[in-house]
């Protein structure tokens, strides 16, 4: 491991958070949506605990609830009851302030289609997030060396069409990781890259989470892509299914998820 990067990313974050503190952790949460008269439910009762340093893979097939999951622990969404904390911070019933200023410091979302802003270039994408909130340091300077970090030194200047998808990518996951967060979101990760590039960017994961201490959570489709990750939770019909590794040796033996 990288010790002065892990301690630049720890530097990073602030004000220490108590030992033993979970990145991440869910207790009972459901998400019911109303249909008609009535109410059909999404999330029925799950409970999940992600330490420091995890990388972890949400798998599932379509309509299992897996991305409704994502989203509340990204704050995006809210459980209709349950408990969500990351790192430390309750967010079940925060207000939308204190929910934007906790996905500015503590959580980085990469999305599939990536987001990025056309008009800027690699660097001032992955600056934007600092120009939110207090950060230490100088984004600029920041930006340039997480940019080195996954890779794309050299391509400071390029704007995004420019830059091949796993270039882009890239770029998206240097923007996450610019506030030095506690947890990496991303969802489908490989969804929109060719096979050789989804390799690239999922060793680049691990990299990353050895060399920062970043705790990476990823909701896919595909046992290949979960197979990199420590350990899978496995999601059916709104509940846990699974919750170790193992899950995904029977995900790719049984049903495609």
């Amino acid at each position: 491991m990288d010790t002065s990067t892990t301690a630049t990313f720890a530097a990073s974050r602030g004000m220490p958070t108590a030992a033993g503190t979970p990145a991440l952790e869910a207790t009972d949460v459901y998400k019911s949506l109303p249909l008609g008269r009535e109410r059909i439910d999404i999330l029925k009762g799950i409970s999940a605990r992600v330490g420091r340093g995890e990388f972890v893979a949400i798998v599932g097939p379509s309509g299992s609830g897996k991305s409704t999951l994502l989203g509340i622990i990204a704050g995006l969404d809210s459980p209709t009851s349950g408990r969500v904390s990351v790192d430390g911070v309750d967010i079940t019933t925060a207000s939308e302030a204190r929910l934007a200023a906790v996905r500015n410091q503590k959580i980085g979302m990469v999305f599939q289609s990536f987001n990025l802003i056309p008009t800027l270039t690699a660097q001032e994408n992955a600056e934007a997030p600092l120009y939110i909130g207090k950060h230490p340091g100088k984004p600029a300077a920041r930006a340039r060396e997480l940019l080195a970090l996954v890779g794309l030194g050299h391509r400071l200047a390029n704007r995004p069409n420019q830059l091949s998808s796993g270039e882009q990518q890239r770029v998206a996951v240097a923007r996450a990781l610019a506030a030095a967060p506690a947890i990496v979101i991303m969802d489908e990760p490989t969804g929109n890259l060719d096979q050789a590039n989804g390799e690239n960017v999922l060793r680049m994961i691990r990299d990353l989470r050895d060399r920062t201490g970043t705790t990476f959570i990823i909701a896919t489709h595909d046992p290949t892509v979960a197979a990199a990750a420590d350990r899978a939770i496995r999601i059916v019909d709104g509940r846990i299914a699974d919750n170790s590794a193992a899950a995904l040796a029977r995900g790719a033996e049984g049903e495609q998820l």
